[in-house]
């Protein structure tokens, strides 16, 4: 359950967080899992596991830092996702790095994907469901709302 300030209970689920991180170019960051076995090969927003009492926002900046290398800012929610596994969901953000230059930390691969290629990589089940919304998003001329620095 939400606790309206960012932060997940966690009980029978659990709460993942992943971000769609986008360049100048209006392109999004995709990585290449490299485990477990039934998801190897396949790609994700960068992302992962909201720790008991860690808010969902540090969560996001955390997993950015462990396995991308990069600060990072989190602009407008891209959307949420019920995953397979009861009580599970995913919440995805739109973002941009702040600092530094992104690298697979844990190994795979990274790509940066323009609105014509999303389609050219095998998405995650839970990725898949936002990978339209992105896609219009990055059509739309508009800029993206970020927060004032």
């Amino acid at each position: 359950m939400s606790l309206g300030t960012g932060e997940f209970r966690v009980g029978r689920g659990r709460l993942v967080v992943a971000v769609a991180l986008l360049d100048g170019e209006r392109r999004v960051l995709a990585s290449r899992r490299t485990s477990p076995p039934a998801y190897a090969g396949m790609w994700e927003f960068p992302g992962g596991k909201v720790e008991p009492g860690e808010d969902e926002l540090a969560a996001l900046a955390r997993e950015c830092r462990e396995e991308l290398d990069v600060q990072i800012e989190v602009g407008p929610r891209l959307g949420q996702v019920e995953l397979a596994s009861p009580g599970w969901r995913l919440r995805v953000w739109i973002g941009r790095i702040r600092s530094g230059m992104p690298r697979a930390v844990e190994g795979g691969e990274l790509r940066w994907l323009s609105a014509a290629e999303l389609d050219d990589v095998s998405w995650l089940p839970a990725d898949r469901p936002l990978v339209d919304d992105l896609r219009r998003r990055l059509l739309d001329p508009e800029p993206f709302a970020f927060p004032a620095p």
